[in-house]
């Protein structure tokens, strides 16, 4: 348990805030329209539909502030770097920024569901009770006339329609029938086409439907304006529902019994959300902007495994080890922009992206970059970024691991370079002394175009006489029979027949705990960051390896795990 406190407590803490925040609002809101006077008339025509519906509804205001925060890049960056001198445990929370996007999108898909569902049963009782159905006192409070928007109570004003086409009526004759409607419909896209299959093969579907947010959100700022939920206003003299309840003939006639006069509440969704959606037009403002400002090409690059690289100039860009960058190619689409981590170094006047071919837009970009005349600049390029990681803290361990698979190395191609001329430059600020590089590849072509990076740090480190700063693993993971008998009949000879670096290239995958076994033989008392750019299976099983081997004294070797999320 304590490992487990080590990686993910304070995690844990954000999480418990979070939820006891939404179960707090739900709770207070829900004994407030369950018991509050001013809503017996109410909840006397809707029963327990009304706080459940007007519960979830504050869950969902508090959760549509938060929706928009997670994926403000530019903040995060912001705050990221005045962490700077705070722990790295605040610095982590950050690199969670679209779990927590996607755990606040979960709530808000149910508080939507339960307060769909409990509208839905609200506008069947309000139409049963205009036409009657129901006993005296609702139908008396059903038929109070609408003098000057305030003493009704019941939003369907309408006798003379089928009772079955009242609410289709409702839905798309009313602000907040029409609106509900659109918000609804809205996320439904929203959210299936954000489910991992479709994200992954189709994210042009993914792209485009996530950006009918901006229609849930004008629907959400005007939802409350319908208010159809209304209450019992003070009168002069007052309206004493405990005496005046069995008296509805009474109404108006009697000094005790004033007709009731019912008003709508004030819409506070819009003071929920209208700083998020000030921050997010910022947000997007400086990435127009920033599209805006001359990208130049320094180098095209086709690399091995359909790999495209590309070295760029931009005025007044700066980096650190470990960013990334969306890129727009109006080429191909005006509207879509990509992330891609940048595999060059801080101290390099220009910043590098490999693109690997894994969708529509990726493909359409190498198809155009191959078809360029020789030494012709690209297509315009917009650049947003850079944009901070977890990869940015790597030297604030004294041991770190690096674990990327296929194109996922990108980043620590960034700390390598950066490392290299640290070295070179006798950085004293490097506080460093020992990396694990651990790279996972299916196909040996994918090797190539890094190996030249591996080879040049190899010999600056021998030359140094630093060989054991840099420890690396090369693992492929799919090879055929033809491969296995190249690689025996080479098997004697001092360089890899792959990658022709000293390390041979092992098959197969880590045996993880071996590995996290040596490096905390080799490295006690010492605090390890261990660092991921790969699928989600093996965060989850290098999470748990980080809790697993961490030890709770502070005398002895913990794991902290980081992992790269766009």
């Amino acid at each position: 348990m304590g490992n487990w406190i080590i990686n993910n407590g304070f995690t844990a803490v954000m999480l418990v805030v979070w939820m006891g925040i939404n179960i707090f609002l739900f709770v207070w809101f829900y004994l407030f329209y369950d018991r509050g006077d001013q809503f017996y008339y109410t909840r006397h025509l809707l029963g327990s539909a009304l706080p459940w519906a007007r519960a979830p509804a504050a869950v969902l205001n508090f959760n549509c502030m938060l929706i928009l925060l997670p994926v403000c890049r530019n903040l995060l960056s912001l705050i990221r770097g005045s962490f700077v001198c705070c722990s790295r445990t605040m610095r982590k929370q950050l690199d969670k920024n679209l779990s927590f996007h996607k755990l606040v999108a979960y709530m808000i898909a149910l508080m939507t569901a339960v307060h769909t569902i409990a509208h839905l049963l609200n506008l069947e009782w309000f139409t049963n009770s205009r036409q009657g159905v129901y006993d005296k006192l609702s139908t008396a409070l059903s038929s109070l006339e609408d003098a000057g928007n305030t003493t009704y109570l019941n939003p369907v004003r309408i006798k003379d329609l089928d009772p079955q086409q009242i609410p289709t009526y409702f839905a798309f004759t009313t602000i907040a029938g029409l609106t509900g409607v659109v918000i609804t419909l809205a996320l439904i896209l929203i959210i299936t086409s954000s489910m991992e299959v479709i994200r992954r093969s189709y994210f042009e579907v993914f792209w485009y439907t996530h950006h009918l947010f901006i229609i849930f959100f004008a629907g959400l700022v005007f939802h409350g304006a319908g208010r159809i939920v209304r209450s019992q206003q003070r009168t002069d003299p007052p309206h004493n529902f405990t005496f005046c309840k069995d008296r509805s003939d009474e109404w108006g006639r009697i000094p005790e019994c004033p007709i009731p006069q019912f008003a709508g509440g004030f819409p506070q969704t819009w003071m929920w959300v209208i700083g998020p959606m000030i921050l997010y037009v910022c947000e997007r403002l400086l990435r127009f902007i920033r599209y805006m400002q001359t990208v130049r090409y320094r180098k095209i690059v086709m690399r091995p495994s359909k790999v495209l690289e590309l070295q760029m100039v931009k005025s007044g860009f700066k980096m650190e080890v470990g960013q990334y960058v969306f890129l727009n190619c109006p080429a191909i689409s005006q509207l879509e922009w990509h992330p891609f981590t940048m595999t060059s170094a801080p101290e390099e006047d220009f910043f590098t992206v490999h693109i690997r071919s894994a969708g529509d837009w990726t493909d359409k970009l190498i198809d155009i970059m191959q078809q360029l005349p020789e030494g012709a600049q690209g297509p315009k390029m917009g650049v947003d970024g850079p944009f901070g990681t977890a990869s940015e803290d790597v030297f604030d361990y004294e041991v770190s691991m690096l674990v990327g698979a296929g194109i996922g190395v990108t980043p620590f191609a960034s700390i390598l370079k950066s490392i290299w001329y640290k070295f070179k430059e006798s950085n004293p600020k490097l506080r460093t002394r020992k990396i694990y590089f651990y790279w996972l590849c299916r196909e040996t072509h994918a090797f190539e175009w890094f190996a030249d990076l591996l080879q040049v740090l190899e010999r600056e480190m021998e030359e140094r006489g630093m060989g054991d700063f840099l420890t690396y693993k090369l693992y492929l993971t799919g090879w055929d029979q033809t491969h296995a008998n190249h690689v025996m009949v080479h098997f004697d000879e001092d360089t890899d027949v792959i990658t022709g670096l000293r390390q041979k290239t092992q098959y197969g995958r880590p045996l993880w705990d071996k590995e996290f076994e040596q490096v905390r033989k080799e490295n006690p008392m010492s605090v390890v960051g261990t660092f991921l750019c790969g699928p989600a299976m093996l965060a989850k099983v290098l999470a748990k390896k980080c809790a697993k081997y961490s030890d709770v004294d502070p005398r002895k070797t913990k794991f902290y795990f980081n992992k790269e999320n766009f």
